[in-house]
């Protein structure tokens, strides 16, 4: 809330998690979604097969600095190459975008090019994906 003592209040970091796609196991996304609200961020979930679009739209309505897209199903470069010029389309391409699920070692350099941040295999230590948003974002924050 508001506070008058001239200390400037760090605003929550804000996160949308989102499953893109037919995939039906949202576990995964879940447990991250908790981490990162337990380490005190703002998360939004948009729940199952969401479109790129939606995803975008989320983001861009909520203001988040992050998306986390979580995906099983091997269409990750699909979702993330077209998240990410949703987002170019939108101005707000400095929203970090990371990801969690299953790609394979010779897809990670192509996520990389288009700006992709981390992604997080299945089982990958909670802490160490709120560590990563709060440095990615807490880097971009201070520009």
């Amino acid at each position: 809330g508001m506070r008058y003592d001239g200390v400037m209040e760090q605003r929550k970091i804000r996160v949308l998690i989102a499953k893109p796609g037919l995939d039906g196991h949202d576990r995964g996304a879940k447990v991250i979604a908790r981490a990162l609200r337990d380490a005190g961020m703002e998360v939004v979930y948009t729940g199952l097969r969401q479109t790129a679009e939606m995803i975008v739209n989320a983001a861009v309505q909520e203001d988040v600095d992050a998306i986390g897209l979580s995906i099983l199903s091997g269409a990750h470069m699909h979702y993330f190459r077209e998240v990410r010029s949703g987002l170019e389309a939108r101005g707000a391409e400095d929203i970090l975008l990371f990801g969690g699920g299953i790609v394979p070692d010779q897809d990670l350099p192509k996520l990389q090019e288009l700006g992709v941040g981390t992604i997080f295999t299945p089982g990958a230590n909670t802490q160490d994906v709120v560590a990563y948003v709060r440095e990615a974002v807490g880097a971009r924050l201070k520009g």
